[in-house]
Order: structure tokens, then C-alpha cells, then sequence
């Protein structure tokens, strides 16, 4: 958030930033609910970026533990030895989709610095 509002003040100035952040061409009295909907976006795009991280990082975490639990409430070494294959492939999704979420964060942050660089596109 604060890399992309340095940014974005940078290139254009505090002045120039702020300007930006009303889209063109809107009507005079849109503008004030405007100003106010391109300020709440402000804050709203790296919140969903970390609840997005946050989800699916729990989410593996926690189906892991749900299948080892299994074995451990229901007391028997066949669901045991079953909720530790799953867990193994589930372990290997969960690492494959700690990679896509890192290139997915990493595209939508880089996104974001360039929508307050260059505010006229």
C-alpha cells in the first residue's frame, strides 16, 4: 500500500495524484461520491490481496490437519496411513498454489504501482 502511494505521488506529485484519483469525464455531481468510492478502492486493493494470501495459505494448513485428525479421532491405522497419502498430495497442491499466489500477488501489486504511475490510462 505504501509503496504504491509513494509511487504513484513520485511520478505525479501530491497534487497530481490526488487530481488523478477522480476519473475524467465524470459529471459534477458524481464527483464527490466519486472522490470518496477511488479513496475507499485505495485501501480495499491491498486488503484483498492479503486476505486472498491469508485464505489460501490457511487452507491447505488446515485440510492437512483435518485428515491427520482423522486418524487420531476415529483410532484407526487404515484411515492413519489413508489421511497421510492425502495429506502428502494435498501438501503438494498446497505448495503448488503457494507458487501461483506468489506470481499472482506479485503481478497484481505490480498492476496496482502502475495504475497510480500512470493514472491517465
Amino acid at each position: 500500500f505504501i509503496v504504491t502511494q509513494v509511487q504513484g505521488m513520485k511520478k505525479n506529485g501530491i497534487g497530481g495524484y490526488a487530481v488523478g484519483l477522480v476519473p475524467h469525464g465524470v459529471p459534477a455531481f458524481v464527483i464527490p461520491l466519486m472522490i470518496i468510492v477511488e479513496f475507499v478502492g485505495l485501501f480495499t486493493k491491498p486488503f484483498a490481496l492479503t486476505i486472498r494470501l491469508f485464505a489460501n495459505m490457511t487452507a491447505g494448513h488446515v485440510i492437512i490437519l483435518s485428515l491427520l485428525g482423522l486418524g487420531f479421532i476415529l483410532q484407526s491405522y487404515a484411515v492413519m496411513s489413508i489421511g497421510v497419502v492425502f495429506s502428502l498430495l494435498i501438501y503438494l497442491l498446497e505448495l503448488f498454489v503457494a507458487f501461483l499466489q506468489a506470481y499472482v500477488f506479485t503481478m497484481l501489486s505490480a498492476l496496482f504501482v502502475g495504475m497510480a504511475i500512470h493514472q491517465e490510462h
